[in-house]
């Protein structure tokens, strides 16, 4: 088990150090940030003293090295749109980002897995054909039609929730919330349906395929020919072996609501580290961008270690083959 987990973490550190080579060399092409920082009457004189202020005149290897060991240290420099320390400008939008996260994959399991269980266990069923032709819906449709239809029924029709926003939040220390007020949990109902849609149709059919394979196995019969109520038989026996490519799918999932809230943070105007990272890329602001790559590269990194130490907790026959490997050495 140990030997597994550092194997794991020394592959995270080549994956780390393979984003930051990609978000340092990607970034540098984007434009000049000078541009972005001083208005059109700034001199020539003034410019190159800003860029080498920035440290923008080294070479580049010795500006990656510098990064990476400042990135190391968690110090991302200054961002040149707003000249204030990456790193607090991250911390102060992550906590959005990451409760919408939640949010998201909270709905996706909560509905995706029972509508895949459901049409597994009955798959020719009127309801289980109705639900399998929504989820083709939900997998055509982009988030960005999604979250502007929602809109348009719901808050502008209907006038239930809001259509944009956080709503009302609570601070608790630097970390700002949405879960200890009413229009705080409402405003989190539209963006979180947007972001999950798309991962619960692929939830629901995996969950749903798993299940139908799962039920012609021999041992869900031997189980059946035991005596077993059905409730046993079905999530006793199915559903537990089908939690291993779930929890794949899951944890890469999670990784993507994070990734790619940029889309429904901007419908929604979002305050997310997404919303943050478009704001960048407009002003070609290189330390937030950098930053923000390296964050979702940790992220995830981060889970799918969790989700390979989950396989030990849901597969046996992973404990038992270390045990063996253990055992022949």
């Amino acid at each position: 088990m140990l030997a597994f987990i550092l194997r794991r973490l020394a592959q995270a550190v080549i994956v780390m150090l393979t984003v930051g080579i990609v978000a340092f060399f990607l970034f540098r092409y984007i434009g000049d940030p000078i541009n972005a920082m001083v208005g059109q009457d700034t001199s020539m004189e003034e410019r190159e003293q800003l860029r080498e202020k920035l440290g923008l005149n080294d070479s580049a290897p010795v500006q990656f090295l510098r990064f990476i060991g400042n990135a190391v240290q968690g110090k991302f420099g200054l961002s040149y749109r707003t000249s204030e320390p990456v790193g607090r400008l991250i911390l102060e939008r992550v906590p959005a980002t990451l409760e919408l996260a939640f949010c998201a994959a909270l709905f996706i399991l909560v509905v995706g897995v029972p509508m895949g269980v459901y049409t597994g266990l009955y798959p020719r069923h009127w309801s289980s054909r109705l639900l399998q032709t929504v989820s083709l819906i939900g997998v055509s449709l982009p988030p960005f039609l999604i979250g502007i239809l929602l809109i348009l029924v719901f808050a502008v029709t209907l006038h239930w929730l809001p259509s944009f926003g956080r709503g009302q939040t609570v601070d608790l220390g630097w970390w700002t919330t949405n879960f200890l007020t009413w229009k705080g949990l409402q405003a989190l109902i539209l963006p979180s349906i947007t972001l999950g849609l798309f991962q619960l149709t692929l939830i629901m059919r995996l969950v749903r395929s798993e299940m139908l394979e799962v039920m012609r196995t021999d041992y869900i019969k031997f189980a059946r020919a035991r005596g077993l109520t059905n409730r046993a038989v079905n999530f006793g026996h199915a559903l537990k072996n089908t939690l291993v490519p779930v929890i794949t799918v899951a944890g890469l999932q999670l990784g993507t609501l994070i990734a790619f809230a940029i889309v429904t943070e901007t419908v929604f105007a979002w305050p997310g580290v997404g919303q943050l990272f478009i704001q960048s890329v407009q002003f070609a602001d290189i330390p937030v961008m950098a930053a923000y790559l390296l964050l979702i590269g940790l992220l995830f990194v981060v889970i799918n270690l969790a989700v390979d130490l989950l396989y030990f907790a849901v597969d046996p026959r992973l404990r038992n083959q270390v045990g063996s490997a253990r055992e022949a050495h």
